[in-house]
């Protein structure tokens, strides 16, 4: 079971749908791994973040400094959050 501690954060914008379909992935993650939370944060909100992601959202980075950008796929992030300790 995992423990609270950090969690992935999912870089993301308002109305994007891409954003979307990330965290249906996210949201689908957790029937198998009922601890995992994640933080959503707006980068239209922080320039740097907007500078960095701008053009990538979404993008999910793990607490070990991993990016999983899009697209990717549930299995993408099944072995992500594996190789994080997190599933």
């Amino acid at each position: 079971m995992h423990m609270p501690g950090p969690r992935p954060i999912l870089y993301s914008t308002a109305a994007c749908h891409l954003c979307e379909l990330a965290e249906g992935l996210l949201v689908a993650a957790r029937a198998a791994a009922p601890g995992l939370a994640w933080e959503v944060v707006d980068i239209s909100e922080d320039d740097a973040l907007f500078e960095r992601y701008g053009e990538r959202i979404p993008v999910l980075r793990f607490p070990g400094g991993e990016e999983l950008g899009w697209p990717f796929t549930g299995d993408d992030l099944h072995r992500a959050l594996c190789r994080e300790g997190l599933a």
